[in-house]
């Protein structure tokens, strides 16, 4: 079978490819290479982001790519996000201009809203990326008077200055948008949140689709990124070695993360799975010439437990940002 590879986002008729490779967790010491790996395996859309601290060493990898001639830099689909420090709008632009610096790029192809979240200022020169809390210690999350609407209209200003392509927003609710939407001047291209079988959020997805906005997944895998972090990413089972995600995969002669990764691209959700090895690279980014059957994806849908892993409140923030 062939089967469309992107999706086209609204206002620009940008194609933005429906498998992309997410930058999280990728040491610095490993980024460069690790991206360039990526180019080379055929990853086009770079997910990136402040918060992730690798974005010299991503860009490093980019350039070398496009040096090398493995692509051209409008070949590229290049993602990137504001951190929750800078919303103010006198703060947007300056930490925007941080992150194109650090990118060694002169535009992105689509700037994101980390989370709906205004945190108090960090000058950049005090702590990059300053993280969840002020510098010093702190153990309590303090906030600011940084209206959104405010923040996205520095956003759109980008768009304006052909700085960002598109924007869009992650980590938001339905009351989120549907306030964004009554006063933007360009609604987001896309959202991303957190989506796999033990979350699939059927009904945000299907609301916001609605609108016109693509949807990107991010912990394709489920638990496996938050054994670390969470107490319900260590006691998850595995969606990796599920008994139902295994007998399809076997059944299919696929890898698990095959299987868990074409569940969302069938439904025309954007995924951005990483990896460190090449040779799982090339099994993530293979999932268009094949597709699951009905019955596989109503055992998929059955996995739904509502267990969300990235969530503030469970990291100890009492931010229940999600109840």
């Amino acid at each position: 079978m062939t089967e469309k590879c992107h999706v086209i986002l609204n206002r620009t008729g940008d194609k933005m490819p429906l498998v992309g490779f997410g930058c999280w967790k990728v040491d610095t010491g490993d980024a460069e290479q690790v991206i360039y790996d990526a180019i080379k395996v055929g990853y086009r859309l770079i997910d990136g982001a402040c918060d992730y601290g690798n974005e010299k060493e991503v860009g490093r990898g980019i350039a070398r790519a496009i040096k090398d001639g493995l692509v051209k830099r409008e070949e590229l689909f290049v993602v990137t996000k504001l951190w929750n420090t800078y919303h103010n709008k006198r703060h947007v632009r300056e930490a925007f201009d941080r992150q194109l610096r650090d990118l060694g790029l002169d535009y992105v192809d689509l700037y994101l809203i980390h989370f709906p979240v205004a945190l108090k200022f960090v000058p950049l020169d005090a702590a990059y990326p300053p993280g969840w809390y002020q510098p010093g210690g702190a153990s309590d999350l303090v906030y600011e008077a940084s209206p959104m609407h405010e923040c996205w209209q520095e956003m759109e200003r980008l768009v304006d200055e052909k700085l960002a392509r598109n924007i869009g927003v992650s980590n938001f609710n339905v009351q989120s948008i549907l306030d964004l939407l009554t006063y933007c001047k360009y609604k987001p291209a896309t959202l991303q949140v957190e989506i796999h079988p033990y979350l699939p959020q059927k009904r945000l997805v299907e609301w916001v689709t609605a609108q016109g906005i693509h949807i990107t997944a991010y912990s394709s895998f489920g638990p496996g990124s938050y054994e670390s972090l969470t107490d319900d990413g260590r006691t998850a089972q595995p969606l990796l070695q599920h008994d139902v995600v295994k007998a399809i995969a076997q059944a299919k002669n696929k890898d698990p993360g095959q299987i868990l990764l074409r569940w969302a691209v069938q439904r025309n959700i954007a995924v951005i799975p990483k990896s460190m090895h090449v040779a799982r690279m090339k099994t993530n980014i293979d999932v268009f010439s094949w597709e699951l059957d009905e019955q596989d994806t109503q055992q998929l849908d059955k996995l739904d437990q509502g267990l969300r892993f990235n969530n503030p409140d469970s990291y100890g923030f009492n931010l229940p940002l999600f109840a």
